[in-house]
């Protein structure tokens, strides 16, 4: 726990002249759960595109194990290991969930990934029965043939985050993991992310829904007006007086 995997230094970013980011510094060591926190436009979300190379910051640089990442491209970052789930699932829902989980596990191993060509890979064994076990392994196992776009919402999420395993990633985003599901959708999904957590995986976590985040959370960073206001443990997080004021609210902690 003591290795840093994720360093996020002196990130500056702006839109039109306002500033969604501001003097952001951060770390994030390996094998921790580490969640973002804050209220609507803290810029949270920003923060992740400036890691995963959507978007470039104005000043300051985001390191990962080691190698800088600012300038890269996202596939080029994926190939590093770095992988984000989003808020809004992306999938491909005329496709089967087993075929939405081959996809990027192909795209993986080859650097790149044409629909076109996927039908000519999805057959092999290996990868089949990788896929297939990553969905069982999300409760997912009884759609595996089903067209991704029936699913339920809170369903749609967890084939995202199928997706985004599937890449054997080092370092996972999640971008509101339980966003719109169900209370006990919201618990299965937690009790899954701390099994992943069990196996070692790095993750980062936005996440509005405070249960998840004191459920998970080793570290907790707050966000409130493009800037970082506290950092520390769900313990120190919830006795900060300024967490209290700009978003959790006396009811909440």
């Amino acid at each position: 726990m003591d290795n840093v995997v994720l360093h996020v230094a002196d990130v500056q970013k702006s839109f039109a002249g306002l500033h969604a980011l501001s003097d952001i510094d951060l770390s994030v060591k390996e094998g921790e759960t580490h969640a973002i926190i804050g209220p609507n436009g803290a810029g949270k979300s920003t923060l992740l595109n400036v890691c995963i190379g959507r978007l470039r910051p104005d000043s300051g640089h985001v390191v990962f194990d080691g190698e800088n990442l600012t300038g890269k491209q996202p596939h080029e970052i994926n190939q590093l290991g770095v992988v984000r789930v989003f808020q809004t699932p992306e999938i491909f829902p005329e496709l089967s969930l087993l075929e939405n989980v081959m996809i990027p596990v192909l795209a993986k191993r080859d650097g790149s990934f044409k629909l076109r060509w996927f039908r000519r890979f999805s057959a092999e064994k290996e990868i089949r029965q990788k896929s297939e076990g990553i969905l069982e392994d999300l409760g997912l196992g009884s759609f595996i043939g089903s067209e991704a776009g029936s699913l339920s919402r809170g369903d749609k999420r967890r084939l995202e985050l199928a997706m985004g395993l599937a890449q054997e990633p080092r370092l996972l985003l999640l971008d509101e993991p339980t966003a719109g599901m169900a209370r006990h959708d919201t618990n299965a999904t937690i009790d899954l992310l701390k099994r992943i957590k069990a196996r070692g995986m790095t993750k980062v976590i936005i996440e509005h829904d405070m249960h998840v985040v004191f459920s998970l959370a080793d570290r907790i960073s707050v966000l409130a007006g493009g800037r970082i206001i506290c950092q520390g443990t769900p313990e120190e997080v919830k006795a900060d007086p300024r967490v209290k004021e700009a978003y959790l609210g006396e009811e909440q902690v």
